[in-house]
């Protein structure tokens, strides 16, 4: 009963005209049957090999879709967010006006420096950092110079010291440079 059973899981291909009983002939099927299973393992391993290498350069592309749809994500709000900003500098020129701002009202001051927090907050949620760079070192790199200021104190040579226009990051990526004046010691 055994032997049926093995003999169900093994194909023997015969010629119709070939009998099996003799030695020869069972040492030739058995060397056949070694060389198909041989060739059958081969070519499981190619499909294994591929199939692997498939899988792993459809894990990678799909991280690489996610990371390309993070960082869509995260830049996409920035043309938004771009046109926002003079608003911005609206709010910032009319508060530093301080002969101006003084003279409205108190309860309208208030309202204003309300609406800017509000709006300033909801720009900083989503990852904008204003730059204000006043009493740094002036970098051609990282500062836009409008003009220069003539400065009797040598300390305040090659310094910020006004900002005209605030400069902004968006997630750690800068939109906008901040405009400044830079002191310039002369005798």
């Amino acid at each position: 009963m055994q032997d049926e059973e093995q003999n169900d899981d093994i194909v023997i291909e015969q010629d119709g005209n070939e009998e099996i009983g003799t030695d020869e002939q069972e040492g030739d099927t058995t060397q056949k049957l070694r060389e198909k299973l041989k060739i059958a393992v081969e070519e499981k391993q190619k499909y294994l090999d591929g199939w692997q290498r498939d899988k792993a350069d459809f894990i990678n592309s799909r991280k690489r879709d996610d990371e390309e749809r993070k960082q869509l994500l995260k830049y996409a709000e920035a043309n938004l967010i771009s046109e926002l900003i003079p608003a911005l500098d609206a709010f910032d020129m009319a508060m530093n006006n301080k002969e101006a701002w003084e003279k409205a009202d108190k309860n309208w001051r208030t309202g204003v420096e309300y609406i800017y927090s509000q709006i300033s907050g909801t720009l900083q949620n989503h990852g904008l950092v204003k730059i204000d760079p006043k009493g740094e070192i002036f970098d051609p790199n990282h500062h836009h110079s409008v003009s220069i200021i003539e400065t009797g104190r040598k300390d305040e040579d090659g310094k910020i010291l006004e900002v005209v226009g605030y400069g902004y990051t968006l997630n750690g990526k800068v939109i906008r440079e901040p405009q400044v004046k830079v002191g310039q010691y002369e005798i």
